[in-house]
């Protein structure tokens, strides 16, 4: 099967393909990941986008039910130098191309993926489309300026659960096997109601690791029907999209404020930016993958993290009496952290739930412990 990935500039790439055949569009991302593809193709967090996976070679250890992040993939299409047709592993279950094609997510295999991910670092990510079915250079360069931009896109309200559901599997659980001790949760401690943008199912493991029950709930919940079930605290999830359409979420974090802990990562932490009164901003290509070096200015550690996103909140737009500056990014000095000086609340624009380090952040989650500890001793 033929492939073609056409760009809104006009650059055409042409290769083979596989996956489901079709047309699909979105914003053209490349992740530096050495492995871990079906959970990044998984992750809501990349719903509007078509993913290159900078690695060569994808696709040999095949998927499994147990490592996907969500019930589905949420990327729009796969890009790949050279996709394995051939899985080995002692834990796959299908190959990757029957996986996506099942979803009716399209592949193109067998282009030069080094010069597509110079061309975005050039000229920035930008609209494409991947096309099995046809069409030339002109039309589907036509078709990519036509869809629509990330900058603007509500696309946590496409991805969100649509009713609440509690979470009560810890690491232990999910993928526990004779080769791999299973990890055992904490005696439940403490409530937490997740807000959903895009959630990822490993962060719902860390937070019940962590002695939570967990109570996920949909993106445009009010902050009064969260403080009815008299949470221990609050997490604000990652998510796709451009946070300032998200309103809904600044407005009900705003209403959260100092009435229970917050902890929020990613699309969580720049609503939590928003609700402080800052900015956010559109990246030149964003960060995608799992070698990311931040500095923690706090303790001048560095972490290796994952990450996943393409806004950041704008510091200088912060008030500095009342926001602390936690973390920055070592490689383009982006905003990666930030606390509240007198209010029990903190995120970063990081995944922790992630193990590039491997443990580097996992401290986090026992930050966000021990802020509703210290919130529960207080009010008694």
């Amino acid at each position: 099967m033929e492939a073609v990935l056409a760009l809104e500039d006009g650059r055409i790439f042409r290769g083979r393909g596989y996956g489901a055949s079709g047309k699909r569009f979105g914003e053209v991302v490349f992740n530096t990941s050495l492995s871990g593809y079906q959970e990044i193709l998984t992750d809501p967090s990349y719903s509007g986008q078509i993913v290159i996976l900078t690695y060569p070679h994808i696709g040999n250890y095949g998927t499994n039910t147990l490592d996907s992040e969500s019930h589905q993939p949420y990327a729009e299409g796969l890009v790949v130098r050279e996709l394995s047709e051939l899985a080995s592993n002692w834990r796959s279950e299908e190959e990757i191309s029957n996986f996506l094609a099942h979803y009716g997510v399209p592949i193109i295999s067998d282009i030069d993926t080094r010069a597509l991910v110079l061309h975005l670092r050039k000229h920035g990510a930008m609209r494409g489309v991947i096309s099995t079915v046809g069409g030339n250079n002109s039309e589907l360069t036509a078709e990519a300026k036509a869809s629509p931009s990330m900058v603007g896109l509500d696309l946590a309200s496409r991805v969100t659960t649509q009713s609440r559901y509690d979470w009560n599997k810890p690491s232990g659980e999910i993928g526990s096997t004779k080769r791999e001790p299973a990890q055992v949760g904490r005696a439940t401690r403490f409530r937490v109601v997740a807000y959903d943008y895009g959630i990822k199912q490993n962060i719902l493991r860390r937070l019940v690791d962590s002695g939570c029950a967990v109570t996920v709930v949909p993106a445009a919940t009010t902050a009064s029907d969260v403080l009815d079930t008299k949470p221990d605290g609050v997490f604000l999830s990652n998510g796709p999209g451009d946070p300032e359409p998200v309103a809904y979420a600044a407005r009900a974090v705003r209403e959260l404020l100092g009435k229970v802990p917050v902890f929020g990562i990613c699309l969580g932490h720049q609503i939590i930016g928003l609700a402080l009164g800052g900015k956010t901003y559109k990246l030149k290509f964003g960060h995608h993958g799992g070698n990311h070096p931040v500095l923690n200015l706090e303790t001048q550690k560095v972490e290796i993290t994952a990450q996943n996103h393409g806004f950041a909140v704008d510091p200088d737009s912060l008030n500095v009496n009342e926001v602390v500056l936690t973390h920055r990014n070592l490689n383009d000095d982006t905003l990666e952290g930030l606390r509240h000086k007198s209010l029990p609340l903190f995120s970063v624009q990081y995944h922790p739930e992630a193990s590039p380090g491997p443990h580097d952040s996992a401290y986090l989650f026992e930050r966000f412990v021990k802020m509703m500890e210290e919130w529960k001793r207080i009010r008694g």
